[in-house]
């Protein structure tokens, strides 16, 4: 009876004959609450409303062959009583069950209705709060992937600025390095002619000596062609000249360093310097040749162009 009590009430309910019957079977028939729960958790189900075919020989609460003195009905046998005109029935005070009236059948209908609609709402309730919880989780997660593209961007720049600081400290490094190495030149070559500098006004102070040694004086003319010092005209990138005076000896690297140095090339704007004519690009290893060596004395015009 308690089989046909939960099935008639939820077809009283208006639930549909199958999933009815599914609900009881799958419930073990614990009452019109459990059946009730189970429709509604899966009421969105895709075969709900698919016809219930229970085991071969499997009826709710047993099976027929192992206990066939208190065989309990399956779910065809309840379709069966409740179409024969099968009624529900309520325990009196003093133990014994009576047909329920058709006033107590409306009234179990009425709770089990607000039971339903009480549990529809606690669903839907629920069914928001999980919404909620996972809309502030999906908040979350994207908060923390801001974070973190925020601390790669971060890491990227500090890594470029770092890169660009040693950069300019190596270029610095490099400029100084062939300052001072002009310096010792400079200086190698004033001590050297310094030395011989003194014979030679010594000599100048005798006018005498100079005839007798006219044929001596045919020698040097060669190096007097030959000069010290060399004129060097650049022009830089936006048109303009500059112009100055470099010992023979030189490398080329002086003159690449005054135009870093005095001239607008922008900073950090990598060039190297030609000949026009005729046309000659100086690479780094012409960079330590000096001028005379280069052909650039006593003067030359230089070009300064992009690599």
């Amino acid at each position: 009876m308690a089989e046909l009590t939960t099935l008639e009430s939820l077809l009283e309910m208006g639930f549909e004959r199958n999933r009815a019957e599914k609900a009881v079977a799958n419930t073990g028939n614990q009452g019109i609450e459990q059946a009730m729960d189970w429709l509604m958790e899966h009421e969105n189900d895709p075969d709900i409303d698919e016809p219930y075919v229970p085991p071969v020989g499997n009826v709710l609460g047993g099976e027929a062959h192992s206990q066939p003195s208190t065989e309990q009905p399956t779910l065809a046998d309840t379709a069966e009583g409740a179409a024969d005109g099968e009624i529900n029935y309520i325990e009196t005070e003093d133990g014994l069950k009576r047909p329920m009236t058709e006033e107590e059948k409306r009234e179990q209908v009425k709770r089990l209705e607000e039971l339903m609609r009480v549990k529809q709402a606690e669903r839907r309730e629920r069914e928001r709060a999980e919404e909620v919880e996972k809309e502030k989780q999906r908040r979350r997660q994207g908060q923390e992937l801001q974070q973190i593209r925020q601390k790669l961007q971060d890491d990227d720049m500090k890594k470029l600025a770092d890169q660009r600081r040693r950069e300019k400290m190596e270029d610095k490094l490099a400029r100084q390095r062939v300052k001072e190495k002009i310096a010792r030149d400079r200086e190698e070559r004033a001590q050297k002619f310094g030395g011989g500098g003194p014979p030679s006004t010594a000599a100048s102070s005798q006018p005498n000596p100079p005839s007798p040694s006219s044929p001596t004086s045919q020698g040097p003319p060669p190096t007097k062609k030959e000069y010290d010092e060399s004129r060097i005209q650049v022009r830089l990138l936006d048109g303009s000249t500059i112009t100055t005076v470099f010992k023979a000896q030189e490398p080329l690297a002086a003159v690449r360093v005054y135009v870093q140095v005095n001239g607008n090339t922008p900073e950090g704007q990598d060039f190297t310097l030609l000949s026009p004519y005729p046309r000659h690009v100086y690479t780094e290893l012409d960079m330590e040749k000096p001028l005379k060596e280069l052909g650039l004395v006593p003067s030359a015009v230089l070009v300064v162009t992009k690599k």
